[in-house]
């Protein structure tokens, strides 16, 4: 007899055409970091508490007068956290050897590759832009340090520094229960039903949450908040968000396997932190239970446990809002091997336009291709095309504001001469562009552009100049399409393939060519690292 779980899978298989030769994994833990700076200001607070007939238990290590530690279990129905700063006896140097600086988890993971194949040893990590370390617990000491950094330098490679610290204090979690008062780095926090309140701050939204929470230490001194939740319950979270309330069936049908499959596959990113996700556009959005849809939950128990596989891997699940009229390859926006499963895919539901007679890496038919306007699957939407103007000195201080975040050498640069795209994919996305500066030529690459500037909000755009009446530059206009990365699924072009009758097998295959649904299964890998 099956399970109430079991026989949703089973109808969820049957829908799509499956066979259970191979034992499906039924349940999926993942670790969401929901709140991953606390303790990052001395004011910060968490007010967590219980739902109503339910209780939390905290339980946590607790150190005595000798030095010896016991785990303690306390229950009440509210607890807040703050932040307690521990003065520390002596002042602590905290050192890192950065060895890049990237705007995306997919460029810093290439970048990583590369020096692992060097033979040095790193981990990925985001205190703010996605970095790569030398690994702190191989080169643990000041002299390992900078024999490494010599090392690099003297191989000519540009761009590595150490990074230090002097530290005075370090902050520790503080809460108090029935009058007594605890100071912590690392708490538990459980539930009878599995269900959690969290408000951040006095004036935060309070947000549900399935499953239970640990409050852990992270690589950059503070603590994070992570949620521990089976992914089914977490795509509840996830897909309204995503794809949106009303989405056509279809579409969040969708939208629920790639998210499944983005998830399953991208567990390893917050791997130096001991957590696996975040809750933001740099994984995926989660808000919790507390704005759940019926749509949403329709779509997840209808495909629940499938993922979208490529030779037997879970694909690279990349999705984005709006295309432009155009997707586009892997190594269109990062660097790094491209996937056979993305590749550039005319956003229209009938052929519009050749790529192979007429590629958009030559100017004038990428510029034919944005002035058109009506086929695709997103016309209609308000970033399907753009047009945006911005002048020379906010041009400059955009500029400026990038190069000084990641370190290069003309960041002080006083003018804007010029401004080029140089190189573009056969999908039309800029490749490279070069700014001309009183003090040299700046490359910007790929996803460099849209951290660059803000006007493009994606890299499906040409320049024109805007010159003042007596002929001086004084600007460029943006003129382009799409919202987002351009790599993988439209998700406002599923709308439309869903309104035209597709499934969510069709729309998957639209986007994610050769790519196949399946079960999760035990046969199925996951990721596996490049090179490896």
């Amino acid at each position: 007899m099956y399970s109430k779980n079991w026989q949703i899978l089973l109808s969820s298989f049957l829908m799509f055409g499956f066979t259970m030769a191979t034992p499906v994994v039924n349940a999926v833990e993942l670790q969401v970091g929901i709140i991953q700076r606390f303790g990052e200001e001395t004011e910060d607070k968490l007010t967590i508490s219980s739902t109503e007939g339910d209780n939390l238990n905290l339980r946590f290590r607790e150190q005595d007068n000798d030095g010896n530690t016991s785990i303690r279990n306390l229950t009440t129905n509210q607890v807040t956290l703050t932040i307690s700063p521990k003065t520390l006896e002596q002042p602590k140097i905290e050192e890192k050897v950065i060895l890049g600086d990237h705007a995306t988890f997919e460029t810093a993971e290439d970048d990583a590759n590369r020096w692992r194949n060097l033979g040095i040893e790193v981990e990925i990590t985001q205190p703010g832009r996605w970095q790569v370390w030398a690994k702190r617990d191989v080169y643990n000491t000041p002299l390992l340090k900078r024999l490494l950094l010599q090392s690099i330098q003297n191989s000519e490679i540009e761009g590595v520094y150490i990074e230090t610290e002097v530290l005075l204090d370090i902050p520790t979690v503080a809460f108090s229960v029935n009058g007594s008062s605890f100071t912590v780095d690392y708490l538990d926090i459980l539930t009878s039903k599995n269900l959690v309140r969290v408000k951040e701050g006095d004036e935060g939204t309070t947000r549900l949450y399935g499953g239970r929470l640990n409050i852990q230490p992270n690589a950059y001194g503070n603590y994070t908040l992570v949620n521990r939740v089976d992914i089914e319950t977490y795509l509840r979270g996830v897909v309204p968000h995503e794809i949106g309330p009303n989405a056509p069936r279809a579409a969040a049908e969708a939208q629920t396997i790639i998210a499944r499959t983005y998830a399953l596959r991208n567990t390893r990113r917050f791997e130096a932190d001991n957590y696996q996700m975040c809750a933001t556009t740099h994984c995926q959005v989660y808000y919790g239970l507390g704005q759940t849809s019926n749509l949403s939950d329709r779509a997840i128990a209808s495909t629940r446990g499938l993922v979208l596989t490529y030779d037997n891997e879970l694909v690279d699940a990349l999705y984005f809002s709006t295309s432009g009229g155009i997707t586009s390859s892997f190594s269109d926006t990062w660097n790094g091997e491209d996937r056979p499963y993305l590749q550039p895919v005319i956003d229209a539901p009938n052929p519009l336009w050749d790529l192979e007679k007429q590629p958009l890496n030559l100017e004038a038919n990428f510029q034919r291709f944005i002035s058109l306007d009506s086929g695709f699957n997103e016309v209609g939407r308000r970033l399907f095309r753009w047009n945006r103007s911005r002048n020379l000195n906010d041009l400059k201080s955009d500029l400026r504001k990038y190069l000084e975040r990641i370190r290069h050498p003309l960041a002080e640069f006083a003018t804007i001469k010029n401004m080029e795209v140089t190189q573009r994919s056969i999908s039309g996305r800029i490749l490279v562009m070069e700014v001309e500066t009183d003090l040299g030529i700046i490359t910007l690459e790929k996803n460099e552009v849209r951290s660059a500037f803000e006007p493009p909000v994606s890299t499906l755009f040409y320049l024109e100049p805007i010159y003042t009446s007596d002929n001086q530059l004084d600007g460029y206009r943006f003129i382009g399409g799409g919202f987002g990365h351009g790599v993988g699924l439209s998700q406002f072009g599923s709308y439309s393939l869903a309104n035209r009758g597709y499934s969510a097998q069709q729309i998957l295959e639209f986007y994610y060519p050769s790519a196949t649904i399946q079960p999760l299964n035990n046969a199925i890998v996951w990721w596996q690292q490049a090179n490896e």
